[in-house]
């Protein structure tokens, strides 16, 4: 699994297990009661056995949710005289169709509001502190899934204060359960696992029935993930095993619903085939992650988990240059995800088709499957990014502080509080009047001190303004003599390279020209450095002359001027311009010589033979200029220092071209000044592109 996934919730993958859980549920508590169990319960018989009917074909032969929901609210509404349980649990269940099935917010937190509102209505002191747990649990549910997760976490605080004061270990366990899983979110998974662990501890208080087992299982594997994301591989391959072999030891007590089980046993083949792909047991691993497939992929069964483990069998074919069966793979996913919505693994599935572009050679494809990769992660990244934001353990102490403090307001009396007022007023004006006696004298003191520091203060602030003006007047003369050194040198350098030119065709040996040749190559790269050395200082200073410029024809007659430089080293370079013209208020000159300079570097550090991109696109906010080559790319060691004046990563062009290092630092001052961004993508040996956005006209 990719990290894109391994960080993706854990409980997302079982929508359909869960829906099915909820089936399970409603018939074994329903339609096996007897008439006085359900009494004291509080659920009425009628509730009981309409439920248990409605449930029944779900249960044996399992269809569609949405089937499933309507017999259920069918049976509800042919009870003349619910009960307050039969409310609760009717509003329960639609909450947990709508959370596992239509994943609507709005309508989770409309029958979230309706189970607490239930809840406040129980008489039974026992059944009172479940069922507002509960509600408490599945308000908690509905606004994390809303991204309000400050008031989840005080909702998920109230159903654990209420377990805790009555020693309730399954309302405590549902408690653990959450907190496991928003630490998981977190990336704090060795505390998601130790939540796991002490859920489990917790579960062994439920009733022995099926949630309990169910529970129970998805836990264990739970744990194993949190291991697996936290490194500690033994561990995690521990507790899968564990999970499999509790689900496998109550094989005969569900028997009638062995779907169910080989579900869950799917989830855990796809886990375990993930690490035995990471340690490089590739048959293992490819065994595994198609048993899983097989399982969940069939209808019904968990699609969600089924596209996971698929994005992780497509990611061993890839490795393992299997590319046939890649693209069948891949091919198939396609379809699946148009069904089946699962933003994790689309985001996986671009990024490997982009993977296998790159690595087939074919850079366009590549670059389309790498947007829509990146565009994808960014969005599971804010989405991850606003859940770590909030310290969800500074925020439940803070509501334990909270519920402290209003235990204390109820304990208190108001004759105590008005007494406590009056001492506490007394005392204080007694110690304002001594305070300020003593602290006269020693008030003027401190104001003295006060004046004498502030005196100081004044003094050093002036001497760094001095020395800031010192600095400032340095730099300048340094900037003037280095103008003044350059300049002068250009002249007699350049004649000199004239000469050398106008001797090389005069007769000489062959000795001799080739010692001119010599002089005239050292001559003339050092005039491009002085010219390189004037560009940079005169940027870094003076003002923009601006004008509407038209970008494509900018582009057009850069690269018109390069075509010939390219042409020496039989390069092509193809312009992909705005389909309709459009204008920025930029220096011309400018913006010009820079996308010349981000040319000339493709053209420099380019083979033989190579092709060079230029794209420009635009939105309601930038026009973007793109240019890419499949040149020798940048290492990851220099890529920090590109952009620096003078740097020391420079390399030298794949025919020997020289490089001096100061054109991209013009290029960042030029476009810095234009209040515009540069930046660029590079891998070793597989080329690199050059962005620049320009805000639009």
């Amino acid at each position: 699994m990719s990290p894109d996934c391994n960080n993706w919730p854990i409980a997302l993958r079982n929508c359909t297990v869960w829906f099915c859980l909820l089936v399970a549920f409603v018939l074994i508590q329903f339609s096996c009661k007897k008439k006085e169990s359900a009494d004291k319960e509080g659920y009425s018989e009628t509730f009981n056995m309409l439920v248990a009917n409605s449930a029944v074909s779900k249960y044996n032969n399992p269809k569609n949710a949405g089937r499933f929901i309507q017999l259920f609210d069918s049976s509800y509404r042919q009870i003349s005289n619910p009960t307050i349980n039969d409310r609760f649990r009717y509003y329960a269940d639609n909450f947990m169709y709508h959370r596992k099935t239509t994943r609507n917010a709005k309508m989770e937190l409309l029958y979230a509001d309706s189970m607490l509102m239930m809840a406040q209505k129980t008489t039974d002191d026992k059944q009172y502190v479940s069922n507002y747990a509960e509600a408490n649990f599945a308000k908690g549910d509905a606004l994390f899934d809303a991204k309000q997760f400050n008031d989840a976490y005080r909702c998920f605080y109230e159903g654990y204060f209420l377990g805790k004061n009555h020693l309730d270990n399954s309302v405590l366990a549902e408690y653990t359960y959450r907190m496991g899983m928003i630490m998981f979110r977190q990336s704090h998974f060795r505390m998601a696992a130790n939540y796991f662990k002490e859920s489990y501890r917790q579960s062994l208080s439920y009733r022995n029935d099926f949630r309990a087992f169910y529970q129970r299982q998805e836990v264990l594997n739970d744990i194993g993930e949190s291991y697996d994301s936290y490194g500690n591989i033994d561990s995690a391959v521990k507790y899968y095993n564990k999970a499999l072999n509790y689900i496998n030891s109550n094989n005969d007590r569900f028997k009638k619903i062995a779907g169910m089980l080989d579900i869950a046993r799917a989830v855990v083949y796809g886990d375990l085939g993930k690490i035995y792909f990471d340690r490089g047991d590739f048959n293992t691993a490819k065994d595994l992650l198609k048993k899983s497939i097989a399982i969940n992929l069939k209808k019904y069964n968990d699609n969600y988990n089924a596209e996971l483990v698929e994005i992780n069998l497509a990611q061993l074919y890839l490795d393992t240059h299997d590319n046939p069966s890649f693209l069948t793979l891949m091919g198939d996913m396609h379809g699946q995800l148009a069904v089946v919505k699962n933003e994790g693994a689309e985001t996986d599935w671009n990024r490997l088709m982009s993977s296998y572009y790159v690595k087939n050679g074919d850079y366009a494809k590549a670059i389309i499957f790498y947007k829509n990769y990146s565009s994808l992660k960014d969005s599971l990244y804010k989405l991850s990014s606003s859940l770590k934001e909030t310290d969800v353990t500074q925020q439940l102490a803070n509501y334990d502080k909270q519920f402290q403090i209003e235990n204390l307001k109820v304990d208190n009396k108001l004759q105590l509080i008005y007494l406590y007022l009056s001492v506490i007023c007394v005392s204080l004006a007694v110690i304002i009047i001594f305070l300020v006696y003593r602290n006269w004298g020693r008030l003027k003191r401190d104001v003295l001190a006060i004046s004498s520091l502030n005196e100081q203060v004044s003094l050093q602030k002036k001497g760094l303004e001095d020395t800031l003006n010192e600095l400032k007047l340095s730099s300048q003369e340094k900037d003037r003599i280095l103008r003044t050194v350059v300049h002068d040198l250009r002249n007699p350098i350049g004649g000199i390279v004239s000469l050398t030119n106008l001797m090389l065709e005069d007769d000489y040996t062959q000795e001799q020209k080739q010692l001119i040749s010599l002089v005239n190559g050292t001559l003339f790269n050092s005039l491009e450095l002085i010219n390189e050395i004037l560009e940079a200082t005169n940027d870094s200073v003076g003002k923009l002359n601006t004008e509407l410029v038209e970008i494509n024809s900018l582009v057009n007659n850069s690269v018109e001027i390069l075509n010939f430089k390219a042409a020496e080293k039989h390069q092509k370079i193809i312009v992909e311009p705005l389909a309709r013209p459009k204008t920025l208020y930029i220096s011309r000159e400018r913006i010009w010589r820079v996308i010349s300079n981000l040319i000339s570097n493709a053209i420099k550090f380019s083979p033989e033979g190579a092709t060079i991109l230029i794209r420009v696109t635009s939105d309601d906010y930038a026009i973007n200029i793109a240019v890419a080559d499949n040149g020798i790319g940048i290492p990851d060691e220099i890529k920090d220092h590109v952009f620096n004046i003078f740097t020391n990563a420079k390399r030298a062009g794949t025919a020997g071209e020289k490089s001096f290092g100061l054109g991209l630092s013009i290029c960042q001052q030029i476009i810095e000044n234009h209040k515009g961004k540069i930046w660029f993508e590079s891998n070793v040996n597989n080329g690199t592109t050059f962005h620049i956005s320009l805000p639009a006209a």
